[in-house]
């Protein structure tokens, strides 16, 4: 331990090119020396302090990290959750199972999930194709749930299979327990497994990247924008997704493309929507100037104490002086950030483009998990009686002698 702090504290008065390639040394160190795992956490920006959140910079064509922290501890994902909704998806379609007209059905458990939602009445029905669209720009909790049903034949189903397919991935230090995300103490991922997630949705589904770049949504008379405010402004922004509850913080997974470069930046737990924004656009402005390290995500080895314990956010940002009620945060704005606070992030200049959704449209084949499935939904009203002073049909007397033998023996 000394050692360490020995080396975190020269780190930390060293100027930034050197402390950049110590950075860079201390990555390719990992396979040799486990002492300097409690070390790796270092970014080209210092040493990270104790109470740094997990931040994960990285090349999403070769996989190459660029700078992390924290990239093993163990955070809840709120609606970062939808990515790996969207993947199981893909996964289904990719199978047979599903198409992107497929019909995805609103429960009536669907459509009692908290904001964000669109507010759709039981019984409705989507495109699997619309729905995507809306949980990757509106993060809908209701979409998304009934994805989870539909795609998985019930929630229990689907989140066996979003553990399957993460298993697959290699997403070690990740748990699913929902579609939509809303917070469960369970339901839990790292950094580094979000990056890998986000791998596998770019370069396996390279024809799906269109979902997670939209800049808003018409939906009848409501126009509804991306919760991401990089997308549209920060110049080569190509996606993903944000993420709230206050057991996280605000999360914030971004990618952008410059001269044919993709990279991505993964924020858990900032204190507002504007911090993690403004923070994963210093990543990737950072990131463009510099190359990537000799390890890649994957190879990345596990570190830091008390990794497996999941932090909760909830006092700090969701305390009565700052209180933020809805599950994805306040929507974004057109403006750039407070004057008080310098941006990295330019307003847009030119009109927002928008995408039109819908319901309906559903032409494709009920998806296989849940043709068969689908609950019996009763309406909550009492069932008739007969009047005492009307004798009851043939049919009905035995069930009346039967509740009135039943009263006796009472």
């Amino acid at each position: 331990m000394r050692f360490h702090s020995r080396f975190t504290e020269i780190l930390w008065t060293a100027g930034y090119a050197r402390q950049e390639a110590i950075s860079d040394f201390m990555m390719q160190m990992q396979f040799v020396r486990s002492m300097l795992l409690g070390l790796v956490a270092v970014t080209a920006v210092g040493a990270a302090p104790a109470s740094a959140n997990p931040e994960l910079l990285f090349d999403v064509n070769t996989g190459a990290v660029i700078q992390h922290q924290d990239a093993f501890r163990r955070w809840h994902p709120a609606s970062l959750t939808k990515l790996m909704t969207a993947y199981t998806a893909f996964r289904a379609v990719q199978a047979g199972e599903l198409g992107l007209d497929s019909p995805i059905k609103i429960s009536k458990k669907a459509a009692s999930f908290p904001p964000a939602k669109m507010g759709y009445k039981p019984g409705s029905v989507l495109t699997l194709d619309n729905a995507l669209k809306i949980i990757m720009v509106k993060s809908a909790n209701d979409v998304a749930a009934a994805i989870g049903e539909n795609v998985g034949g019930s929630t229990e189903a689907f989140a066996v299979r979003m553990n399957a397919e993460a298993r697959r991935l290699g997403m070690t230090g990740s748990n699913w327990v929902n579609a939509n995300g809303l917070h469960d103490p369970d339901q839990y991922t790292t950094a580094r497994d979000l990056a890998i997630l986000v791998r596998a949705i770019r370069l396996d589904y390279p024809q799906y990247a269109s979902y997670f770049n939209i800049e808003g949504i018409v939906a009848g008379k409501a126009k509804l924008k991306n919760f991401n405010p990089l997308v549209g402004r920060f110049p080569g922004t190509d996606g993903m997704k944000t993420g709230f509850v206050c057991e996280s913080g605000f999360n914030l997974v971004a990618s952008a493309t410059r001269d044919g470069r993709t990279l991505a930046a993964i924020v858990l737990g900032a204190d507002s929507p504007k911090d993690r924004a403004e923070e994963a656009a210093k990543l990737l402005q950072g990131g463009f100037g510099r190359v990537g390290s000799s390890v890649g995500v994957t190879a990345l080895v596990p570190y830091g104490d008390n990794r497996d314990m999941p932090t909760n956010m909830r006092e700090e940002v969701c305390s009565p002086k700052a209180k933020h009620a809805a599950s994805d945060g306040p929507a974004p704005t057109e403006a750039g950030a407070a004057a008080e606070k310098a941006s990295i992030i330019p307003e847009m200049s030119r009109p927002r483009n928008w995408v039109t959704v819908s319901l309906g449209g559903a032409t494709g084949p009920v998806p296989k998990a849940y043709a068969g499935r689908e609950p019996v939904e009763y309406a909550d009203v009492p069932l008739p009686t007969w009047r005492p002073d009307r004798p009851a049909p043939a049919g009905a007397a035995p069930v009346i002698q039967s509740t009135q033998a039943s009263k006796a023996r009472s």
